[in-house]
């Protein structure tokens, strides 16, 4: 058997196998999507304007010991890294804002956790509906071929029925592209709140 023929035989397999596998994959979204929300929300609940205003008092006073009080046992990116830099005082301004860059970069990481597959999904569920289509229709036509008396309503059913797959992967896909717009959008805030905190300790402790 050529290999011609054995992708003409996986093509009449049909695009049944694809919804299913867009089925898995929106389950898998739904669940990255709900983890993320808690996950932001976790972050934001502490990590807001009324945090960065009182810090920012505390930064003001300039007492370290009071500054590494206020910042030790926060569990947001931000402040628990300025906490690990501002154990090294010592060492200079400069060296907190280095080391607290440092402790930010795996933070960055799990911020970013789930939203690479968020924006893959976004980009491509859709034509993974249309390869299901396309399968179908292909089906569809094959089924023709081999029916006797068919009429054209045998081939229009076998086509709305693949067309079902280039839906399921546009619902697939749209929810993905808009949280990952808006996760994406939470992190940049977050980034931003970082590089705030880090003019402020520079302004305040130089």
């Amino acid at each position: 058997m050529g290999i011609v023929d054995l992708l003409l035989k996986l093509a009449l397999v049909g695009g049944t196998w694809v919804l299913y596998l867009l089925i898995i994959l929106s389950v898998i979204a739904v669940w990255v999507m709900i983890e993320r929300w808690l996950y932001f929300r976790a972050i934001e609940k502490n990590l807001n304007m009324e945090a960065i205003k009182e810090f920012e008092k505390v930064l003001a006073g300039r007492d370290v010991d009071r500054i590494i009080e206020w910042l030790k046992g926060k569990e947001d990116p931000v402040f628990s890294s300025f906490y690990l830099g501002f154990l090294n005082y010592n060492r200079g301004v400069e060296k907190i804002i280095q080391i607290a860059e440092g402790a930010f970069l795996p933070q960055k990481e799990s911020l970013e956790r789930g939203l690479t597959l968020l924006g893959t999904l976004g980009n491509n569920a859709p034509f993974i509906g249309l390869l299901g289509t396309v399968l179908g229709i292909i089906k569809a036509f094959a089924d023709l071929a081999v029916t006797e008396h068919a009429g054209p309503q045998v081939v229009m059913a076998g086509i709305s029925e693949a067309l079902v797959s280039t839906a399921v992967g546009l619902l697939v896909a749209i929810p993905c592209v808009i949280a990952y717009n808006i996760f994406n959008r939470r992190l940049r805030k977050i980034e931003r709140i970082f590089e705030q905190v880090s003019k402020m300790v520079r302004g305040y402790m130089e």
